[in-house]
């Protein structure tokens, strides 16, 4: 079959397949409509091609990404050991689109552990996901080099780094079941139909979808959508996980469910992962070590409470936490630096001229149960403060209170 552009069945056909319905061209009969823009011949068309073909038309890039990385070759020779502790080295590696000025990811050098769970966390536009697509051989690195394991794969195609990708939109097959979404790749790589099964069954059982493996998609939530993602990477069995932002589209109590999923699977494994995300608490939550990113630039690389406790400057101390770490400048506390205080390490206190105590006003009340938030402004300073009281508090707005740091918490920081 030869085609010189993507094929175009007709509107009805494609929305029967995005439905997840059940539609099959005859194999011994050609469509009604001659294909635009390409030139085939449906004499060998297996129908498993023709569902590919399909899709590829009215699919995301994800999917076509997707497939690039599941036409991998058999990694089975691998032992369990080294094949799921590979650690992943990057050095000085910069990535500039044509025409995009600024670097999106400048110059970034990092060594990831064996079987670490590494998260790179940052705001929208700074160069994590492209750093992630660089691993995976979605992206190409303008300049350094990218080492998986030892072996420099800079420039292989992504069929030949041994990993596997879970995806923000699941870019799972409508028209395929669960399991054979999940035995796709295997399929592609001409396994054994007894180990097929074998690997679909096991990560079935650990995620909970056996009782889902003859549905389609549609007949899914999104939390089981995304753990069949996870599961198509699982049976795999990859040197290394790559998660590109994969909770973004669940709600809170979902994506909460699924953030100790996938820690459960990275304490059943054992494998490397990288995972990536804009959400801080992900970051906190799941990562053995924290990169937090902004501008291409890594700004600090540190275990998750280092990262909390010791932020390396005012940029990581005001994106890590909930609420951000309070920014005071110069004058405040310290003549010289910006002082740094968690909210939880102010406190309402009764007014005694101590050292470390502040005059301020009740702006805004957070009631969230366990704890409050409140927000205050520093008598004639105007300053914002945010500060975190257990339980609930006795303030309304407009009320006067005077708040004791505990300065022994205190980060300095010099602009």
């Amino acid at each position: 079959m030869v085609f010189s552009t993507l094929p175009l069945f007709s509107w009805a056909s494609c929305q029967k397949l995005a439905e997840g319905g059940g539609f099959e061209p005859p194999v011994d009969q050609k469509p009604t409509q001659p294909f635009q823009g390409c030139t085939i011949d449906h004499s060998d068309t297996p129908p498993w091609l023709k569902w590919r073909i399909l899709y590829h038309f009215f699919g995301s890039q994800s999917n076509t990404e997707c497939d690039k990385i599941a036409d991998m070759p058999d990694s089975s020779h691998i032992s369990a050991d080294d094949g799921r502790r590979q650690g992943v080295s990057f050095r000085h590696v910069s990535k500039v689109y044509p025409g995009g000025g600024a670097p999106a990811v400048d110059d970034f050098s990092l060594e990831v552990a064996p079987g670490e769970f590494l998260v790179l966390v940052g705001p929208s536009g700074c160069g994590k996901s492209t750093t992630l697509r660089m691993v995976a051989g979605l992206e190409l690195p303008s300049s350094g080099q990218i080492f998986i394991g030892g072996r420099e794969v800079t420039r292989l195609p992504p069929k030949d780094r041994d990993i596997a990708m879970v995806f923000q939109n699941y870019a799972l097959y409508p028209h395929m079941t669960v399991r054979e979404n999940m035995s796709f790749a295997l399929k592609l790589r001409h396994f054994d139909k007894a180990e097929i099964r074998r690997r679909v069954d096991a990560a079935a059982e650990a995620l909970g979808l056996v009782p889902y493996l003859d549905r389609l998609p549609k007949a899914l939530s999104g939390g089981q959508r995304q753990r069949v993602a996870v599961g198509r990477a699982i049976v795999r069995e990859p040197a290394v996980f790559l998660f590109d932002e994969p909770l973004s589209n669940l709600d809170a109590k979902m994506r909460v469910e699924m953030r100790a999923e996938i820690v459960r699977l990275h304490h059943r494994l054992g494998t490397t992962m990288i995972y990536v995300t804009h959400d801080q608490t992900e970051a906190m939550t799941m990562g053995e070590r924290i990169v937090v990113m902004n501008g291409g630039r890594i700004q600090q690389a540190s275990p998750p409470m280092e990262v909390y406790d010791h932020p390396a400057n005012p940029f990581v101390a005001s994106f890590i936490g909930t609420p951000p770490m309070n920014l005071l400048p110069p004058g405040v506390f310290d003549l010289g630096r910006v002082t740094g205080l968690r909210p939880e390490h102010l406190r309402v206190a009764a007014r005694t001229g101590a050292p470390g105590e502040l005059d301020a006003t009740v702006d805004i009340i957070e009631t969230l149960g366990a704890e409050t938030i409140v927000h205050v402004v520093l008598d004639g300073r105007h300053l914002p403060v945010i500060i975190r009281v257990p339980g609930t508090c006795p303030f309304a707005h407009g009320d006067k209170i005077a708040l004791l740091a505990d300065l022994s918490k205190a980060v300095y920081f010099t602009r």
